[in-house]
């Protein structure tokens, strides 16, 4: 197989592995062009090709299209191949950034090594200096998480499922803590206690993990518990929430697949935990331990908190401005430096400095008089 066809089968793989916020979504075409993904990236944007060292994988995980045994055209990339097909797509000005994971072959840790050593060569050899995020294999070492942390900008892992129990029914020959958690944490460690001078880029690379949403009845609240833990005790980036898509030829095939819609509230949810000071128990599960899909969670929160208790605009603070539905954190500054030139005494003076009345005035007071409004409908955008 020549390289070009490997270079678009294995980006044609990569479509599985969430990475960044990218367009377009859904299944990439047959050219290598429809593989290449606008992404969001450190407030920038990206040209980012997502590829897999190998789509060949000894493991079985009931929901995965690479688990071993299944029947489709597979492709491997030696590191060295992977490394210059990739750097001259980068001298043509195709591509700015490289997300690359693989499927395990010869176990995690041999696997990893092959994964760091494109990195490598990227860095040392061609001297490449665009974005790197880079997939840490289950049973990663220190050592070798600590190299992959040595040449990427973001590294990650996949805990698949929000703890053991749930991973059971996904990938029951994976050790959860052993195998999955145990590399995110020491890429924790390393990043909090260890000065990041052996870095390319001087700094340690940020971290992020993905979990698989509704083959394995998890609940919202296990999620974003498993979230919440993770912001908190290592510092994570941010948690990738990947729909379930029911895979032929695996035995999760005849589940259902999880609606987009849930996913979207989880990263709305996850977004009140780590930009706006919510904590884990202020999230408006309902008795399933699920979020509403019909409304996103920080309106659902304000009806339950606010809505007899509203914030005066004139007084609140930085913190309890954001909270309000339709107050982002630019616009929270915004009113604050707005403040200090005098009170604030009309609904359109909120409008004007960017408030979405329509969704906060429920939740406001504007020198102790509620500004005259409607109840935002359940399926208002969030």
């Amino acid at each position: 197989m020549d390289l070009d066809t490997r270079l678009v089968l294995l980006a044609q793989a990569a479509i599985w592995e969430p990475a960044e916020e990218v367009s377009p979504a859904g299944r990439p075409g047959a050219s290598l062009m429809d593989c290449i993904y606008e992404a969001s990236v450190q407030g920038r944007t990206v040209r980012l090709l997502k590829v897999l060292l190998t789509s060949a994988c000894e493991r079985d995980c009931y929901y995965c299209p690479f688990r071993a045994g299944r029947s489709f055209r597979r492709a491997t990339f030696q590191p060295d191949e992977l490394a210059r097909v990739f750097y001259a797509m980068y001298q043509r000005g195709l591509v700015d950034g490289l997300f690359l994971s693989s499927g395990i072959l010869g176990g995690g840790v041999r696997t990893q090594d092959r994964l760091v050593a494109v990195a490598e060569l990227l860095r040392r050899r061609y001297g490449y200096r665009g974005y790197l995020h880079l997939k840490l294999m289950p049973g990663a070492g220190a050592d070798q998480v600590r190299e992959a942390m040595r040449w990427a900008d973001r590294v990650s892992i996949n805990l698949e499922a929000p703890n053991p129990e749930r991973l059971s029914r996904l990938a029951p020959h994976k050790d959860f803590m052993g195998e999955l958690e145990r590399p995110l944490y020491t890429a924790g460690r390393i990043r909090r206690e260890e000065p990041p001078g052996i870095t390319w880029s001087g700094r340690w690379p940020s971290l992020t993990t993905q979990m698989v949403v509704g083959a394995a009845g998890e609940s919202d609240r296990e999620l974003l518990a498993t979230t919440a833990r993770l912001h908190r005790e290592i510092g994570l980036a941010r948690v990738y929430f990947s729909p379930f898509h029911p895979v032929p030829d695996t035995p999760l095939e005849h589940l259902p697949p999880a609606p987009p819609l849930r996913a979207r509230r989880l990263y709305q949810a996850e977004w009140l935990l780590r930009a706006y000071g919510f904590r884990f128990e202020e999230l408006p599960f309902d008795e399933t331990g699920n979020l509403p899909l019909q409304e996103d969670p920080k309106l659902a929160w304000a009806r339950r908190a606010l809505a007899d208790q509203p914030v005066e605009i004139n007084r609140a603070s930085y913190e309890e401005l954001v909270r309000v539905p339709g107050i982002g954190p630019k616009t929270a500054r915004a009113l604050l430096q707005a403040r200090r030139e005098g009170a604030l005494t009309r609904p359109e003076g909120l409008t004007a400095l960017g408030v979405s009345l329509a969704r906060a005035a429920p939740f406001i007071t504007l020198n102790g008089r509620r500004p005259a409004h409607t109840l935002p409908l359940p399926m208002d955008r969030s």
